[in-house]
């Protein structure tokens, strides 16, 4: 019977590295991670709200390059909090005090039980594919050979193209905040601990350890 060639999830990851706050793709092009705030837009009145939309419409337009919008839903994760307030409750001298901390405890957990609470996170990814590079070129640039020449023009090239993606990366935050809208760019352990969020849901489901 002829050997099965497994593949690792590896493989299917187009992510070759992560980089002073830059994922680098195998194919030699680099992402930079914005996280935007959310924007209340309901509460606004309708001049707010005709004013948000024109300026996302502007900041839209005046892109000359793409940019991703992901949006990503987790469910609430309340037991950080349950185990703050149990450690809290032990503290507790007084009796009343004591009593209406169990109670609010139980009233946290029927409720988070009961109720699908959802936590939402935006983020922006901005890209830069080097129009220079040939995939032949990008292979030769981003491989792990240890001439000295070769290492050192790759850090000259990462440098000139983190650079331009840096660019971008003020363009869309200064379009961000003509909105109304606060960012950050992540960096390297933020990026790292995303992905890892991405590719192992079921962590969020493991029981955390007890001190």
């Amino acid at each position: 019977m002829p050997a099965v060639n497994a593949k690792t999830t590896q493989e299917f990851v187009p992510i070759k590295e992560i980089r002073q706050g830059i994922v680098v793709l195998k194919d030699g092009s680099l992402r930079a991670v914005i996280m935007a705030s959310s924007l209340n837009f309901a509460l606004k009145s309708a001049d707010e709200q005709q004013s948000i939309l024109m300026q996302f419409q502007n900041f839209v337009n005046s892109l000359d390059f793409s940019i991703q919008i992901f949006i990503q839903s987790r469910k609430l994760d309340i037991r950080p909090y349950i185990a703050l307030l149990e450690n809290r409750l032990k503290e507790q001298v007084s009796d009343l005090l004591k009593i209406q901390t169990r109670e609010y405890i139980g009233f946290i957990k029927n409720f988070t039980e009961n109720s699908n609470i959802m936590t939402k996170t935006f983020f922006v990814v901005v890209p830069y594919s080097p129009a220079t590079l040939n995939k032949s070129s990008v292979t030769d640039v981003f491989s792990k050979r240890t001439d000295a020449q070769s290492a050192e023009k790759r850090i000259e090239l990462f440098e000139e193209h983190r650079s331009q993606l840096e660019q971008r990366v003020g363009v869309v935050t200064q379009g961000l905040v003509r909105c109304g809208i606060r960012s950050v760019e992540l960096g390297t352990e933020e990026i790292v601990e995303l992905f890892y969020k991405i590719f192992n849901p079921g962590d969020t489901e493991k029981p955390i350890p007890l001190n």
